[in-house]
Parts: structure tokens; C-alpha cells; sequence
């Protein structure tokens, strides 16, 4: 049977990315750098999903960590 992420919280986080920059997401849902990697995945069977911004905007990180859109929401939250 897979690992079930931790729901880090019901609802995405908005954040503002800029242009050519690297973002480490967490997909495990321990981290306590939400949305962002902290490491606390070690050990476990999931690895931050990375992300490159193309462009300066404000996107919307998956905080339930069930999105089918990872790293992004998609409204799974509504359904865990």
C-alpha cells in the first residue's frame, strides 16, 4: 500500500514566484516551510516536486497535497 501525504491544510497557498527561480514543493505535507521542502520527507517515499517559475506571478500551491495538478491546486482539497 502507497504512503498517504499529511493534508498540510484544506485550502492552496497562494505565493507570489518570480521569473526564472527554482521552487522545492513539499509533497509529503510534513514539511514546516509549507509549501516549500524542508527535508522532512527523508526517509519516506516522497521527494519535492520542483517548480520553475516562467514567469513572475501569483500561483497557487496544493496544500492538501492530493492534487492531480501537483504542485498546483485543483480543488482535490474539496474531496479530503
Amino acid at each position: 500500500m502507497a504512503e498517504e501525504p499529511t493534508v498540510a491544510a484544506r485550502e492552496p497557498m497562494a505565493v507570489e514566484v518570480e521569473a526564472g527561480k527554482t521552487y522545492a514543493w513539499c509533497a509529503c505535507g510534513k514539511s514546516g516551510k509549507q509549501p516549500f521542502c524542508d527535508g522532512s520527507h527523508s526517509g519516506s517515499a516522497f521527494s519535492p516536486v520542483i517548480h520553475k517559475a516562467e514567469k513572475s506571478e501569483t500561483v497557487y500551491f496544493c496544500m492538501c497535497k492530493h492534487s492531480g495538478a501537483k504542485p498546483f491546486c485543483d480543488g482535490s482539497h474539496e474531496k479530503v
